[in-house]
């Protein structure tokens, strides 16, 4: 008893009001944050992606395999926050063997397969199919084998069977497509079907949690490319980087009107939470919603890009600027993910009190864990742009 007092001290000191015992510890910590954060990011780089083979976008045409592949490698990572912050992560195969689908939660394994071996990875096989099979015609020793491999030991180059993978990867993108609305949307459908939460309780919560996606995936390419083209001594194509910046900024603008739209609408519904949620907003939250989601990650990135698009500044200023505004875009659209998880657990069911979140730093609910999980689709992504070059020049063709 003495253990449980000493560990709950230090909560107890920043609680205001009155809550129930059960909720002095929030449930839901920065593993849960860290879920929604790269899921929305798979779906934004592949609707990035989908620009250029379904809509025929040239512009963002050396950054199609770049989306592609950095989708597949924050695919693969998007399960394990969800996987670590389980009791037992050990027995989450079960999900496949007893199905309940009336449970949100528990039909993610379905959409995530569904998502990853249907669309994902058939995709980047139909794609670099031909180059796997030339690559591994010109090459010797280990690569040889990786891409013998990876191609299924296919050896058809003929222009039938070009023919057919090219129509394969635009018939794939379109299904694509709703099936990456389908990933993140259904993710903010979870908290808006919350009834009982009014700070997550809306009908505006999955849209809102796509378009945020779109833009924080379109963001995250932007930084890639415009890190990833220097490093190689390469050129930035402007009249790509130009695009991409033009898609985020009109996303940008449509997620904003979409959140000012929940916002006043919550005001103008006036429900009996109202009063608790505004001290939530101007108190526990005000720094994370008002001044980083709001300010920093929303207005200061638009601003940025509306001055790029209005003045004729030179192309390094502008690479600045947009590198700069995807960074901050990136900032805003985690403490988003914070601000919605979180902010939702910190006022009690009583309406009448406020708790506090503390996180630690080592064990799977810690900081460490949550770095750790942050930075390892950018090892994974590395290690694909080894095995699978995304670049223009790499592509060859029999």
């Amino acid at each position: 008893m003495e253990e449980i007092i000493q560990h709950l001290a230090p909560l107890l000191k920043e609680i205001s009001g009155y809550i129930y015992p059960n909720e002095i510890e929030l449930h839901w910590g920065i593993l849960v944050v860290i879920y929604p954060y790269i899921t929305g990011l798979v779906a934004g780089a592949f609707i990035l992606a989908s620009l250029v083979k379904v809509f025929n976008v040239e512009e963002v045409q050396p950054t199609y395999r770049i989306s592609l592949l950095t989708a597949l490698a924050f695919l693969f990572v998007a399960p394990l926050p969800l996987l670590a912050h389980l009791g037992h992560p050990e027995k989450s195969y079960e999900i496949f063997l007893t199905p309940n689908t009336n449970s949100a939660m528990a039909m993610f394994g379905f959409v995530y397969a569904w998502y990853l071996m249907a669309v994902l990875l058939l995709e980047v096989w139909f794609d670099y199919r031909e180059s796997l099979i030339l690559w591994s015609q010109h090459e010797t020793g280990l690569r040889k084998w990786i891409h013998k491999i990876l191609s299924l030991f296919s050896t058809d180059i003929s222009e039938k069977a070009i023919k057919f993978d090219k129509k394969a990867v635009k018939i794939i993108t379109i299904i694509g497509i709703p099936s990456a609305f389908l990933l993140h949307g259904y993710v903010g459908f979870i908290f808006g079907s919350i009834k009982a939460n009014p700070w997550w309780s809306s009908v505006l919560m999955p849209i809102v949690f796509l378009f945020s996606a779109i833009v924080s995936g379109i963001a995250l390419i932007m930084i890639i490319y415009m890190v990833v083209t220097p490093l190689r001594g390469k050129e930035i194509d402007m009249r790509c980087l130009n695009k991409l910046a033009s898609y985020l900024f009109y996303i940008m603008i449509i997620d904003f009107s979409l959140e000012c739209l929940d916002f006043i609408h919550r005001i103008y519904e006036s429900e009996e939470s109202i009063k608790i949620l505004a001290q939530l907003v101007s108190g526990k939250l005000f720094v994370s919603l008002v001044v980083i989601q709001l300010l920093m990650g929303m207005i200061l990135p638009l601003g940025a890009i509306a001055i790029v698009k209005i003045f004729n500044l030179p192309d390094e200023l502008k690479k600045l600027i947009y590198f700069l505004a995807a960074l901050l875009v990136q900032v805003g659209i985690f403490t988003t993910r914070w601000n919605v998880v979180v902010g939702g657990q910190l006022f009690s069911k009583s309406f009448s009190g406020l708790t506090t979140y503390k996180m630690t730093f080592f064990g799977l609910e810690g900081l460490l864990m949550s770095i750790f999980l942050l930075l390892l689709p950018f090892l994974i992504l590395y290690i694909l742009f080894k095995i699978l070059p995304p670049w223009d020049e790499a592509r060859v063709t029999g």
